[in-house]
C-alpha cells in the first residue's frame, strides 16, 4: 500500500474542503486512471479528508461567531443576515449541497456559525461529499471501460 500516495489524497481532499481554492477530484480521476488502487479506499479517504475539511469549517463558523460585533469581523453584516436568513430557510438540508463548487465550503462554515448539532452536521456532509466521489467514480471507471 502507497502511504504518500494515500496521504496526498487525503491532505488534497482536506484542504479542498476549507477555504482554500484546491480541487481534489482531479486527484481522485487521475488514480484511478492509473490502476492498481482499489476505487473504494481511494473514494473512502478522499471523503474521509474532505469530511474532515468540512469540520475544520464548521468549527471555525462557531468559533468565530462570538467575534460578530468586532470591527475587524470579516463578513460585512449584510452578507452575514442573507447567509443566516438562507441558512434558516433551508437549514440543514442546504448541508447536502456541501460538495458543491463556490457554495459548499461556505455552507458548512455557515452550519457552524449557526450552531448545526454536530451528529447532524458530520452525517449530511457525510452523505453530500461520499455521494459525489462515487458519481466522479463511476464515471471515470465508466469511461475507462469504454
Amino acid at each position: 500500500m502507497n502511504f504518500a500516495l494515500y496521504g496526498g489524497l487525503f491532505l488534497s481532499a482536506l484542504a479542498a474542503a476549507t477555504i482554500l481554492p484546491l480541487q481534489s477530484e482531479a486527484l481522485l480521476v487521475a488514480l484511478l486512471s492509473m490502476g492498481g488502487h482499489a476505487s473504494w479506499l481511494l473514494i473512502a479517504v478522499a471523503t474521509a479528508g474532505n469530511v474532515l475539511g468540512s469540520l475544520i469549517n464548521w468549527w471555525l463558523g462557531r468559533s468565530i461567531e462570538r467575534y460578530r460585533e468586532r470591527r475587524w469581523f470579516p463578513v460585512p453584516p449584510a452578507a452575514l443576515a442573507r447567509a443566516e436568513r438562507h441558512y434558516q430557510r433551508y437549514g440543514k438540508w442546504s448541508l447536502l449541497l456541501s460538495w458543491a463548487p463556490l457554495i459548499g465550503d461556505p455552507l458548512t462554515l455557515v452550519a457552524g456559525f449557526m450552531r448545526e448539532p454536530l451528529g447532524r452536521f458530520l452525517l449530511l456532509v457525510l452523505i453530500a461529499k461520499l455521494g459525489r466521489y462515487m458519481v466522479l467514480a463511476w464515471l471515470t471507471l465508466a469511461y475507462l471501460e469504454r
